[in-house]
């Protein structure tokens, strides 16, 4: 330990950057530095309810001139202080240590493992007794000062993640390890003399440092500060909801509330709380909320508080209502709670009985949204932090690519990434010795391709039921759409890919888009093109998934997708027969139809009060006279793109990507069918292709190519799906929905009888 005579200093306490978790560095003012004779790289004392050692850095450069000092997770818990707090730091001498004990921070944990290899992890670290370390600090060092560099000397990789107390060193103090330190791993947990909770800090959360920061004052402000409150006269806040969709880390954000605050902490799971007996689930409660207040400060996390306070007026049973009526007693009752917050979490905040959600009770609500790129960026950085990563390995690519997962879906990645990784060295090992050689765990790496493997087989939680197979197709595999593929890459593309762009020059983005034309000419592979290219969730789906026979049923069918769609923002919807499922209202007598329900709903979904945010509506039809007008005007369907039958340039491109996979003979002239096969649609080119093959098989299985002679006999037996009557009825449809979309079909009473489309015949 330092003595009396050492220089000391006064620094308030900030969180570490992600990535220098678990390295124990204390980032410093060069101002500080010069005050204590420090080095990069010297060992620091850091004093604050407990004492724990770092090494000095330089200050980051957006610090310079700032009195802080920056700590990651693990060392605040060390020191018992939390951002904001003021630490003492000086000037120690570590010693280097001849035996340091380690055993599991966290109970339910067994490990075994090499000394050599926690000697090469931790070597250079300075550490005392009660610290907690996590194994992966040093995972890569290209940015780590060349004076700490030297001093840890620090592998290329570290061990996967795993915290580790230190439960004694010889000698005592601030002792380092060196080549001759002996390591000793417990295999189990060991309780701590002092407590030191570190097992979820700030650290370990990614991509919430607004929610972060919300939470803080509303907890942490009142449990450590109580005084602040009581000179002010007003009463501290009693309850914080977090709600957001399943897996974006409302129950760890909690936990690292907890921890940081250096509360206690008392957990209720929602199901677990209810008895069997009578009175038994309201005195559970009332055992918890007691407990709380006899140790506090101390937070009591009610999770999954939907199932135990449920609207009292939509339960039929008497326990639910008690159970509700003795919380709401419990959280603004005659005692005071002095020192005792609630946090409750759900992803259903519209279940929750509105007694709850008044001030006084929960007096915030907080939203734990679907992180944005940078925040997957830092989430995969967490997950990755312990993983052996080859050097192809780029996290913001990553991030860039898995647009709509949550915390829990890229740590899921993370781990299907890593068993990827496990098999490809399987055949290397010999289960029977029952240990796997050094040799075959250094070369274990986590590549890119392990990654891409992985994206294969994970899916955005909250797209689960919804989801179809993400979309391939690419814009080279579309032909012959050139004024549409422009259009959609214009209005979807660019405004999901940089909206900042739209919003420096003042516009709004299209909302929606409206693909119609003959049967068979690319809608649908156009919508899913630009999904892909966009790189966004695609949600598709048909009328007949959406309609119901029970009434409200299809409203409700409709809201909850928009819903979804917003929760995986970017995300476009893609709807196909958009004129079955929204026709015009007014043909039906009576009841209002369903249709005119739904058609009510979509217009209200896409234009109504709440705003669609990186959210785009594709539809697709061949019979656009069918359509409510009013879906067609702008701030709805803005754009109406005519996908009509391919030129022979186009067409030429068409055969080009159906013969892609073909082996053609040499006199196959794809320009010339191109020029035979006026009016054919993509669909009828693609048949053209499989009937040519076809003709090829049936005169020898074994044939290697398909020559010119196959597609012309083909060719007599393939027609254009669209007539030229066809052609020239889409044309004056395309004229008449550009000059006005009100002319299409009158909005008043239509006879029954009377409604049908001006399109053209067969068009279905």
């Amino acid at each position: 330990m330092a003595d009396s005579e050492t220089p000391v200093k006064k620094l308030q306490v900030a969180n570490a950057r992600p990535e220098d978790s678990g390295r124990g560095l204390a980032h410093l003012p060069r101002a500080v530095m010069a005050a204590l004779a420090l080095a990069e790289g010297d060992v620091i004392e850091i004093v604050g309810k407990q004492i724990t050692p770092a090494r000095a850095v330089a200050p980051y450069p957006e610090d310079e001139g700032l009195e802080i000092i920056r700590l990651d997770g693990l060392q605040r818990a060390n020191a018992g202080v939390g951002s904001g707090d003021f630490v003492e730091i000086r000037k120690v001498e570590s010693k280097p240590a001849t035996r340091i004990v380690f055993a599991p921070a966290q109970q339910n944990l067994r490990l075994q493992g090499s000394s050599a290899a926690l000697q090469r992890t931790f070597f250079g670290r300075p550490v005392c007794q009660g610290d907690v370390v996590a194994t992966a600090g040093q995972q890569r060092v290209d940015n780590m000062p060349p004076g700490v560099q030297n001093i840890l000397r620090a592998p290329a990789y570290a061990l996967q993640e795993i915290r580790l107390a230190v439960i004694s060193t010889t000698p005592k103090g601030v002792v380092h390890v060196d080549e001759n330190t002996e390591i000793e791993l417990r295999p189990e947990y060991e309780e701590p003399k002092e407590a030191r909770r570190a097992d979820v800090t700030y650290d370990d959360i990614g991509g919430m440092g607004p929610t972060i920061d919300q939470l803080r004052e509303m907890v942490e402000l009142p449990l450590r500060y109580p005084e602040l409150f009581q000179r002010l006269g007003v009463d501290p806040p009693k309850g914080v909801l977090l709600h957001g969709p399943p897996g974006t880390g409302k129950t760890r954000l909690a936990r690292a509330v907890a921890n940081e605050s250096a509360a206690e902490f008392f957990l209720i799971n929602g199901p677990e709380i209810m008895g069997s007996a009578y009175g038994e689930s309201e005195k559970k409660l009332r055992d918890v909320f007691e407990e709380a207040s006899q140790n506090a400060p101390s937070i009591v996390f009610i999770d999954e508080i939907d199932s135990i306070a449920p609207k009292r007026g939509q339960v039929s049973g008497e326990a639910e209502k008690r159970l509700v009526a003795q919380l709401l007693t419990l959280m603004d009752g005659l005692e005071a709670r002095a020192n005792v917050v609630v946090i409750a979490a759900t992803n259903r905040p519209e279940a929750i009985d509105e007694a709850l959600r008044r001030p006084g009770r929960f007096d915030r609500e907080i939203v734990v949204g679907v992180p944005d790129e940078r925040g997957r960026r830092e989430i995969l950085g967490i997950h990755t932090r312990g993983m052996p990563l080859g050097d192809r390995v780029d996290l913001a690519e990553l991030a860039r690519t898995t647009y709509g997962f949550v915390g829990a879906d890229l740590a899921a990645l993370a781990r299907e990434a890593a068993i990827e990784a496990v098999r490809k060295i399987m055949p290397k090992l010999n289960l029977s010795e029952g240990t796997i050689p050094p040799e075959v765990l250094d070369t274990l790496a986590v590549t890119r391709e392990d990654f891409l493997d992985a994206l294969k087989r994970v899916q955005p939680s909250a797209m689960r039921e919804v989801m179809v197979e993400a979309p391939r197709v690419r814009w080279e595999d579309v032909g012959g759409l050139d004024d549409a593929q422009m259009r959609l890459k214009e209005g979807v593309e660019l405004p999901l890919k940089d909206p900042d762009a739209f919003r420096r020059i003042g516009i709004r983005p299209a909302k929606g888009f409206l693909l119609y034309g003959p049967p068979g000419t690319g809608k649908t592979l156009l919508a899913k093109a630009v999904a892909r290219e966009a790189e966004a969730n695609f949600i598709a789906t048909k009328s007949s998934d959406l309609l119901s026979k029970w009434y409200g049923e299809s409203e409700q069918q409709i809201a909850k997708l928009f819903a979804r769609a917003r929760q995986v923002a970017p995300c476009v919807i893609f709807i196909d027969e958009l004129d079955s499922l929204v026709p015009a209202r007014g043909g039906g007598m009576g009841e209002p139809q369903v249709t005119e329900r739904v058609v009510n709903t979509i217009l209200a979904e896409m234009d109504g009060l709440e705003e669609l945010q990186a959210v785009v509506v594709i539809g697709a039809t061949n019979r656009p006279n069918l359509i409510d007008p009013a879906l067609l005007r702008p701030g709805r369907f803005d754009e109406l793109i005519y996908v009509g039958v391919p030129d022979t340039p186009g067409r030429e491109r068409i055969l080009k990507i159906q013969t892609g996979k073909m082996p053609l003979a040499g006199d196959v002239d794809l320009g010339d069918l191109a020029a035979r096969t006026d009016r054919f649609t993509g669909a009828d080119l693609g048949d053209l292709v499989r009937r040519a093959g076809l003709i090829a098989l049936r005169k020898s299985l074994s044939v290697s190519q398909v020559t010119q002679d196959d597609f012309d006999e083909a060719l007599k037996e393939s027609r254009a799906s669209v007539t030229p009557d066809m052609e020239r009825d889409y044309a004056q449809m395309a004229t008449r929905l550009k000059q006005d979309a009100s002319a299409i079909q009158p909005i008043g009473f239509i006879a029954p009888g009377q409604l049908r489309p001006h399109g053209p015949k067969g068009s279905d």
